[in-house]
């Protein structure tokens, strides 16, 4: 057994916070901060009988042109803040889509202190970033499995609650309970008041979304497959009932339909793929599946239910990836002796999704499994820890069922990716480049992807793991109404394939289950491992 680095679930869940690509973009990409929040410090004139403005008046002409709309909780405090802070003062104004809004007065100057929230609300897990507006960095994260899942683990299930008053009521209630305990956490740790977080940006996919705001989301999973909205915009936090400031905005980054949201508008945007001349293909597996394909002329995508059986809990003995949970398994070929890494380096409790994988591809290049995903020999499972070794005194199996679930899981994945690239006239060749997004993506072995097939055969340099995109998307949105605007453009172009309706996806998916696909001649790499091991590749 290889040994960890002492890595606890929470360490585990901040380093998904804080991926590669945010890194690289404060390398790459400073964003400079024009965001949905801005703070501006004032000396207000005070009044006298030579100059009798109303205070109103006083303050607007005071911000200049465009003047801002002055809502009623702000107006009803103007007169007072004002006198409090003997005429200097701090406004912090708010962009809701066309125009500015004064959302808060505070005496003094407090122009330093200005923060926001870019929040990647995930079906599983939800991460808030707590981001400062002047410098554009992330100061901290906090992230937590969404509550939600108490009502149901898979999205379906949510959807099916969801379109009955009550259940859609829990849903809403288990989300903003959510995101108030990550905010909390990240104010208790980091000494402000949620009161302070002056705007919010939210990256999620559809159903996440209609959630969050109380959208029937029946209609997202019947045909044609229509949510309420898409695009939602921008709403006044205490609208929502999030708990920040109540008068700040709240924009969700725009979606493209019921499996295409905002979440992966968010990746396309990070990994800047639409700016590109080279045809990049982007894909996140999680709870779904979804990826997009294209350059800065045009872009395609389409989604499909590919992430259950990678999420580990639906293996015989699959765990979340929290400590415990195996997630790296080497078999010796000749021996089979099986080695393992855990998160945390304790004592196995199971295995997760990256676990799952490595598993899958070590038994076929070890020669146990076949191409069609069985077992040589006619067993059932295979087992990577025996009770003894483990922490609950039970064996750890990958099952044939659980090779089952993970092959017709690859082969939507192919099925999808080769339906986009025929629609649009183009062969595997023409990717140029890869980018793995999501937490799976972030920890998924390219090298064990690649061997089964979920994953293209590319040169490994052009493959880019993003990890949490959709949060990093969040913050450029936050950060720049430029950005707001790009990520409206990316959504406007993205044209969405249905994969429900399709025929040639379902002939597609039945054709390929097999390891790494059913044509091998487009999976080099993967061959060359099977010369070398002595396998026939049949």
């Amino acid at each position: 057994m290889d040994g960890g680095g002492g890595e606890t679930l929470t360490e585990r869940e901040r380093e998904k916070a804080a991926p590669a690509v945010i890194l690289a973009a404060r390398r790459r990409r400073r964003v400079r901060p024009e965001g949905l929040s801005r703070k501006v410090f004032l000396s207000v004139p005070p009044p006298s009988l030579a100059d009798n403005r109303p205070d109103r008046e006083r303050l607007v002409d005071g911000l200049g042109s465009p003047a801002p709309e002055v809502p009623l909780p702000a107006l009803r405090e103007c007169s007072r803040i004002l006198r409090q802070g003997d005429w200097q003062v701090t406004a912090t104004l708010g962009w809701f889509g066309d125009r500015w809004r004064l959302t808060r007065l505070e005496p003094g100057c407090t122009v330093d202190r200005h923060l926001g929230l870019a929040v990647d609300l995930g079906t599983t897990t939800v991460v808030a970033y707590l981001v400062d507006m002047v410098s554009g960095r992330v100061v901290d994260t906090a992230a937590g499995y969404n509550a939600q899942t108490g009502l149901g683990e898979d999205i379906l299930t949510r959807i099916q609650a969801g379109s009955e008053e009550k259940g859609l009521a829990g849903l809403r209630e288990a989300a903003l309970a959510t995101l108030d305990g990550l905010v909390h956490t990240l104010a208790q740790r980091q000494g402000f008041a949620a009161q302070d977080l002056t705007a919010a940006v939210v990256a999620g996919n559809t159903a996440m979304i209609h959630f969050l705001l109380g959208l029937d989301p029946a209609r997202i999973c019947l045909a044609p497959y229509i949510p309420v909205a898409a695009r939602p915009g921008f709403y006044a936090a205490g609208e929502l009932g999030l708990r920040i400031n109540p008068a700040a905005p709240v924009c969700f980054v725009p979606g493209v339909g019921s499996y295409v949201g905002g979440d992966i508008v968010a990746g396309v945007l990070a990994s800047g793929m639409h700016r590109r001349t080279e045809i990049s293909l982007f894909v996140d597996i999680g709870t779904n599946g979804e990826m997009v394909l294209g350059n800065r002329d045009w872009l395609v995508a389409c989604a499909g239910a590919a992430g259950p059986a990678l999420e580990g809990g639906v293996a015989a003995s699959g765990m979340r990836a929290e400590a415990g949970a195996i997630e790296r398994v080497t078999i010796d070929p000749k021996s089979g002796r099986v080695r393992y890494r855990t998160i945390g380096g304790g004592r196995p409790r199971g295995l997760c999704g990256s676990g799952l994988v490595d598993a899958m591809a070590e038994l076929l290049l070890a020669g146990i499994i076949d191409r069609s995903g069985r077992f040589r020999d006619g067993r059932a499972s295979f087992v990577l820890v025996p009770g003894g070794e483990s922490a609950t005194g039970e064996d750890i199996a990958i099952t044939q069922t659980d090779l089952n679930n993970l092959l017709r899981t690859k082969g939507a994945v192919n099925a999808a990716l080769e339906y986009l690239l025929e629609s649009v006239g183009l062969p595997m060749a023409a990717i140029e480049r890869f980018y793995a997004a999501g937490a799976f993506g972030q920890y998924l072995p390219l090298e064990s992807a690649v061997t089964i097939g979920l994953y293209p055969d590319l040169e490994r340099r052009r493959m880019v793991r993003l990890g949490n995109s959709s949060g990093e998307g969040a913050r450029l949105v936050l950060l720049s109404r430029r950005k707001k605007r790009e990520a409206e453009e990316i959504a406007g172009k993205i044209t969405y394939f249905e994969l429900n309706a399709s025929d040639v996806f379902m002939r597609k998916f039945v054709g390929s289950r097999f390891l790494p696909h059913t044509d091998l001649s487009l999976f080099p790499s993967v061959r060359a491992k099977f010369e070398k091991r002595g396998l026939t590749p049949v």
